[in-house]
């Protein structure tokens, strides 16, 4: 798999900086205790990024040659091998959890995975600091979509990624508008966030195109597929990728509980091993008990009769919701159309004060979100959006009737 001349060549140098310091501990020209080079000094010294100082340093590390101290520095190990007593186990996650994982995205999403290229995470923000770490250098472009998800932005921009919005129309996101210097491209093709409307195939096998051509990253999020409430299965761009290059991450957060902070996502096999060393290097120790019950509920087929039954309660309120948006707001609101997922939303005119409404409402005991707040680089569309994940449907009537006298 090609991630563009500029990632192959940090990875070498990595590579290189990793095996002489590696050797030189192993023959002794580096004795325990003795200290290394800072990693601003050794990428000064070799005139190179200190983020491939670090990737070596980490793997390092990993492997039980070195040791930092906080506020002293990295140091050669005591023992030049890993430390004893150091727990046992894969940073990617519990075996018994990535392989359920496998299997249930296999069938209920149509996702190509075995329990191998499954690395378990505490969410999609940290699979997304995950693929920053091993594919991204500070200064790299990144496209989102525009309106998009605000953490993910917030994230990247914050590991000194360039963001740049791509608009997106009633087909997702325009291929057509995408930054011809981008690295790689964070898209929710199967549900857009937050419009709702799914990619359609034909651009989906554009955007695959656009990045082949152009050496490009694919962060494919899926984060509530299982809520599809009608139409036909979206194909994930991961089951249409013929090159390794689409990365997809979903999260159990959704479907379960918020505060089960379990995700996953989904690597080729030549980004096993520097995915599992970034697991390692951000926060290797996971709640093992965790996964372990996650693997055990999948494999009994709990999740899929809890998603069967959740599911059947969430179509409910998702077309009462759609039917008094219609009736209520005729003429006010314009519902964009969508099949899946919590949420739904709807454009306001043009001029519309969005976040004013949206503030008003919360006045009433009316909680909902100003599509204007979800703008990344473009003119923000104003606009509505309503979530019923934790409505009860006998609510959600007399809140939606409160509005009406809202929403001009």
């Amino acid at each position: 798999m090609r991630h563009g001349g500029q990632v192959q060549v940090r990875r070498d140098l990595a590579e290189q900086i990793y095996a002489r310091v590696r050797a030189a501990i192993l023959d002794g020209r580096l004795r325990a205790g003795e200290a290394l080079p800072p990693t601003r000094e050794m990428a000064r010294r070799l005139a190179i990024s200190r983020n491939t100082v670090g990737v070596a340093y980490d793997r390092l590390a990993a492997e039980g040659f070195l040791t930092s101290r906080a506020g002293a520095g990295t140091f050669v190990r005591e023992t030049g091998s890993a430390a004893r007593g150091a727990p046992a186990g894969d940073p990617a996650g519990l075996p018994a959890l990535r392989e359920a994982i496998a299997r249930h995205v296999g069938v209920s999403r149509s996702v190509r995975a075995g329990g191998d290229d499954i690395v378990v995470t505490e969410g999609v923000q940290q699979a997304l600091d995950l693929i920053v770490r091993v594919l991204l250098e500070p200064g790299d472009v990144v496209a989102v979509e525009d309106p998009g998800y605000p953490p993910v932005r917030m994230l990247l921009a914050a590991a000194g990624m360039r963001v740049r919005g791509v608009p997106v129309d009633a087909e997702g996101l325009r291929v057509d508008a995408l930054p011809g210097d981008a690295r790689a491209v964070y898209v929710t093709p199967s549900h857009q966030f937050p419009l709702g409307m799914p990619m359609s195939l034909p651009r989906r096998r554009a955007l695959l195109d656009w990045a082949r051509r152009r050496d490009v990253v694919i962060v494919e999020d899926d984060y509530d597929t299982e809520y599809r409430y009608g139409g036909r299965p979206i194909e994930p761009l991961q089951s249409l990728d013929e090159d390794g290059r689409v990365l997809y991450t979903g999260t159990f957060s959704k479907i379960m509980r918020p505060v089960l902070r379990l995700g996953f996502l989904v690597a080729p096999p030549s980004l096993h091993r520097a995915f599992r060393m970034a697991r390692y290097v951000s926060s290797w120790h996971a709640e093992l008990p965790a996964q372990a019950a996650l693997a055990r509920f999948i494999d009994e087929g709990l999740l899929a009769r809890h998603v069967r039954r959740s599911r059947r309660e969430y179509r409910a309120r998702h077309e009462r919701v759609a039917d008094l948006l219609g009736t209520l707001f005729a003429g006010r609101l314009d519902v964009v159309p969508a099949e899946a997922g919590l949420h739904l939303s709807a454009l306001l005119p043009d001029g519309t004060d969005d976040t004013a409404i949206a503030a008003r409402a919360l006045g009433a005991g009316i909680g909902l979100f100003a599509l204007s707040e979800f703008a990344v680089t473009g003119p923000p569309v104003p606009g509505l959006v309503f979530g019923y994940g934790a409505v009860p449907r006998t609510k959600i009537d007399a809140g939606l009737r409160r509005l009406r006298e809202i929403v001009p």
